[in-house]
């Protein structure tokens, strides 16, 4: 996982008070102290560092813990620490052990056949309940415990152990969404959210703080979609006789900082505060992210 100083817009706004490269770089340097199972090494920028732990609940405990403390951080994508051997690509696989209601053996399967599971055993069938033992890549766990635990309600209980590094699975796509991203800074109106609830589920309440790149909701469909967030009412002297009909928006979505990591895709990191937490693209602009896209869509035709 990548942790660096908070570069986004709003930053110090955030209920910080350490936001410097050199106060976040001395908080690493101080938990590599006491904590054996964590790496620190340095990236191409100045401001960032690639952390490494046991696990992304290890490093999200790590992030919270500075978040509490008073820091400002800009954290990406948990990623898995890859080898190389014999020249080729390889991964960590975990074994992962599952209990859980038989109603919903079906939803599981198709849960884990999507992430390249393996399922090695299967017993308990006829008695209520069935215990599945799969193999699958480590990267395919993450944002597993929200999925499984939606899916058996609650009811399943899971647990994996690390199994060893096998050659790379190929791509694993654990998210079928796409973002709502504002498309201008500007503090979100009631307006704008009740004309684009259409779209998607948002993540903020009218009056929150919006700027450009700030993932503001979840699309349905797969791609990305730019909105006016802060588009304001226009008034003119003219009035109906009924009024403004009242009309109720749908709840946002609160994310944690869990929700948050497991929620962001690979070109998104999380914006983490004392008193927010907020899911961004890593490139605001949205000119040149548009760019980003058309060269990489160029890359995978030529390819």
């Amino acid at each position: 996982m990548t942790i660096g100083v908070n570069t986004s817009p709003l930053s110090g706004r955030n209920g910080g008070d350490k936001v410097t490269a050199r106060l976040v770089k001395a908080r690493l340097d101080q938990e590599l102290i006491g904590n054996v199972s964590m790496r620190v090494l340095p990236t191409e920028r100045p401001d960032a560092w690639e952390v490494q732990g046991r696990g992304e609940l290890a490093l999200a405990i790590l992030v919270e813990q500075m978040r509490r403390e008073g820091f400002e951080l800009t954290v990406g994508k948990p990623q898995v620490v890859t080898k190389t051997i014999d020249g080729k690509l390889h991964e960590p696989f975990e074994r992962l052990y599952i209990d859980s209601p038989e109603e919903h053996m079906g939803a599981i399967t198709q849960l884990l056949a999507s992430r390249k599971g393996r399922m090695e055993e299967m017993d308990g069938a006829g008695t209520g309940r069935i215990k599945l033992e799969y193999v699958l890549p480590a990267r395919g766990l993450i944002g597993f415990r929200t999925d499984f635990l939606t899916e058996t309600r609650g009811a399943g209980i899971a647990n994996h152990v690390f199994e060893g590094y096998f050659p790379w699975a190929g791509e694993i796509r654990t998210r079928h969404s796409g973002s709502l991203v504002a498309d201008r800074s500007g503090p979100v109106t009631t307006y704008a959210m009740l004309q684009l609830s259409d779209r998607g589920e948002f993540f903020v309440e009218p009056g929150a703080e919006a700027y450009e790149g700030m993932v503001v909701g979840e699309n349905p469909r797969a791609e990305d979609l730019d909105i006016n967030i802060t588009k304001e009412k226009k008034l003119t002297n003219m009035r109906s006789a009924t009024g403004d009909e009242l009309e109720r928006l749908a709840r946002p979505r609160k994310l944690g900082l869990e929700e948050a990591l497991e929620f962001c895709s690979v070109d998104e990191c999380v914006e983490v505060g004392p008193s927010a937490v907020r899911v961004r693209k890593v490139t605001l602009d949205g000119n040149t992210r548009a760019k980003e896209r058309s060269r990489s869509k160029a890359r995978d035709n030529n390819a």
